[in-house]
């Protein structure tokens, strides 16, 4: 129950009952709806600008998941980059080098410049950039895998293809020469043991006794075998391709057939003296892109240092030539 208040009136000199004025009664009102007013804003404005909605607080918790996990992503990609790198600079100063072919150039891979502004650009980027950033960085990266995984295919290419080139380039002497005394004459002018003139000498004459075996001197195909009558007498000529060619003259008979495949150190004849020879001896000649080369340079499966500085002496004699 209300307690009622009074006061001592002095005019007429009595209590009576002690009202509140409307106007004061408003005021109060207007002031308490006020103040409920300001609170609740206030209170409201503490709670989102420092508690935040739940879903918000939400958000912010798979925002700082995100940014947790986005930075593992990104250490494993960079530790991948370092590796593309290495994997590419590995396949260009060693494994092309070795096999001759041209390094691939950085236009082709992924420059380095350009995956460092990406690292940069990431640092600056927002919450909903990091998506595409991370597609962006993935899709360079797919592109270098992609250039790099050509790259070793050529490589084992070349490696497949190095293999038959070394095999059907010349690398040994055409008859035994263990002492290294078969050599008679050598590549370049010698005196014409016919003519007894100066003439260019094309090839190397390997003096041996009658019926020594003559060798291929690496694998290839025979596309000559007998005589023609262009002075080299019973002789073989070997297509090994990649643009060389071995001739073996003056032979006393001949093992191989045209169109033969023979292999490296096969048997194709016998030294002997036919056509335009004075002795029994096999004339050897290389031929590379259709250009007579000396053969001396060509028994590097054959001779070590040493042996080939000695035999190289030897052909360097200026002699009469055998034919």
């Amino acid at each position: 129950m209300k307690k009622i208040k009074y006061y001592y009136n002095t005019n007429t000199l009595r209590y009576e009952k002690l009202e509140t004025p409307l106007r004061v009664k408003l005021l109060r009102v207007f002031g308490f709806v006020a103040a409920a007013l300001v609170t609740a804003a206030l209170i409201s404005y503490l709670a989102f600008r420092f508690v935040g909605s739940p879903q918000e607080r939400i958000l912010q918790q798979q925002n700082r998941a995100l940014r947790d996990n986005y930075k593992e992503l990104e250490d494993t990609l960079e530790s991948i980059q370092r590796q593309m790198r290495e994997l590419e600079k590995r396949d260009n100063d060693v494994y092309r080098a070795i096999f001759e072919a041209n390094p691939i150039p950085d236009s082709a891979r992924a420059k380095e410049l350009e995956v460092k502004q990406e690292i940069a650009k990431v640092e600056k980027i927002k919450d909903y950039q990091l998506v595409g950033s991370i597609t962006a960085t993935i899709s360079n990266l797919n592109s270098r895998i992609a250039a790099q995984r050509k790259s070793y295919d050529e490589v084992d290419k070349l490696v497949k293809n190095k293999e038959e080139l070394l095999a059907r380039t010349p690398a040994i002497q055409p008859v035994s020469n263990k002492d290294l005394n078969r050599i008679a004459s050598g590549f370049g002018y010698r005196i014409d043991p016919v003519y007894k003139t100066t003439k260019f000498h094309a090839g190397l004459d390997f003096s041996a006794p009658q019926g020594t075996p003559i060798y291929a001197t690496a694998d290839g195909t025979v596309s000559t075998s007998g005589n023609t009558g262009n002075g080299y007498g019973n002789h073989v000529i070997i297509n090994h391709g990649y643009g060389y060619e071995t001739l073996y003259g003056h032979m006393v008979r001949v093992k191989s057939r045209v169109g033969q495949a023979v292999k490296r150190g096969e048997v194709i004849g016998w030294v002997g003296s036919t056509g335009k020879s004075t002795g029994p001896h096999c004339h050897y000649e290389v031929h590379k892109n259709g250009e007579k080369i000396d053969p001396i340079y060509y028994f590097y499966n054959d001779l070590s240092p040493e042996q080939f500085d000695q035999i190289l002496k030897k052909a360097a004699a200026s002699n009469q030539s055998l034919d």
